[in-house]
């Protein structure tokens, strides 16, 4: 896999991984930003012009789109605003891997108008950059009786599968398991964790901590056979927290699509999730089979207003490529 592609959302997947909490930022609102169809370029897969009113087409005939984004690329939000107006209907859903499923229930009341919006930010645990990046979404929502699914596992239990592996789902209870996919969830597929293993080593030699492969003809001593081990299985570890985030939101989808008939859904995700199909859909097809599917992937690069094929092939059914010159919402 070309490791170009993902590198710098890889940085802010890492961040929410391990760390499992988006830090504090300064946040820019794409509002102040004149953002217009000169901030973007959209693609096929292939690497071909395509136009906006392609891939509408596209995803209005779907089940689920999938818009993959960089979660401060203010041209992605303005994207996703854009193409939720366009798509929306009284069969629409949002879903978000924004919000988590404990706080549904607090999200319709929103959604209702029973709480206020300072409730919604407290409760649901609104991320840093919800007012700059996401409210635009929730308010159009809102505004046109459209539901929106907290899609994503909560953070607290993907945690737990960081730092004690799946298995320690099984001790929970069963209003705690309620919250989740059904357990035992699905390992990562082999070519999601291929990907991911490539980007993480190659994050671990930009940062220096890449193994020193200068012990081939050296006998290892116990003590680094143990380091090596513990490395791995955190590796496996964290490998498994991220595949209960694509399970999670997968089982939400699914979910919702079972118990509503007829709808569609269009999901907005870290891009990493659904990049090549992958992640999220793979556990989608677990789930429900029959579920059809468009990826769109959103990504600033060097290479705008150029399609670079080297990274962006096939990323998803199309690419966009954004204009990285504006200034980040973080």
């Amino acid at each position: 896999m070309n490791l170009k592609t993902h590198k710098q959302d890889l940085i802010r997947f890492l961040v929410i991984s391990c760390m499992l909490l988006l830090s504090s930022c300064s946040l820019m609102s794409s509002s102040v930003i004149d953002i217009n169809e000169q901030h973007y370029r959209i693609y096929r897969a292939d690497g071909s012009s395509a136009s906006l009113d392609d891939l509408l087409t596209e995803a209005s005939q779907v089940d689920v789109t999938f818009l993959g984004e960089s979660h401060n690329d203010p041209v992605a939000h303005y994207l996703e605003l854009l193409l939720f107006e366009s798509l929306a209907d009284n069969m629409l859903a949002l879903s978000l891997e924004m919000f988590e499923t404990d706080i549904q229930y607090v999200l319709d009341e929103y959604l209702d108008d029973v709480i206020t919006e300072v409730h919604l930010l407290e409760s649901a645990r609104a991320w840093d950059n919800y007012d700059s990046d996401y409210k635009p979404l929730i308010e159009f929502a809102k505004n046109n009786s459209l539901p929106v699914l907290a899609a994503n596992a909560p953070r607290r239990y993907v945690n737990l599968v960081g730092r004690e592996g799946q298995e320690s789902l099984q001790n929970l209870g069963d209003e705690a398991k309620r919250f989740l996919p059904s357990l035992p969830y699905a390992n990562a597929s082999e070519s999601y964790t291929e990907n991911f293993l490539n980007l993480m080593q190659a994050m671990n030699a930009q940062s220096g901590q890449e193994p020193d492969d200068n012990h081939d003809n050296e006998e290892i001593t116990p003590e680094q056979a143990e380091a090596a081990r513990e490395q791995e299985e955190r590796l496996q570890r964290t490998l498994a927290a991220q595949s209960l985030w694509d399970a999670g939101m997968a089982w939400s989808i699914a979910s919702y699509l079972t118990e509503h008939s007829d709808t569609r859904v269009l999901h907005v995700n870290g891009s990493f999730h659904s990049a090549e199909g992958l992640g999220i859909l793979d556990h989608l097809r677990r789930y429900r089979s029959q579920t059809s599917m468009l990826v769109i992937t959103i990504t600033a690069d060097e290479s705008f207003p150029e399609f670079d094929t080297e990274s962006m092939l096939n990323q998803g059914d199309f690419v966009i490529v954004t204009d990285p010159s504006l200034p980040r919402s973080f």
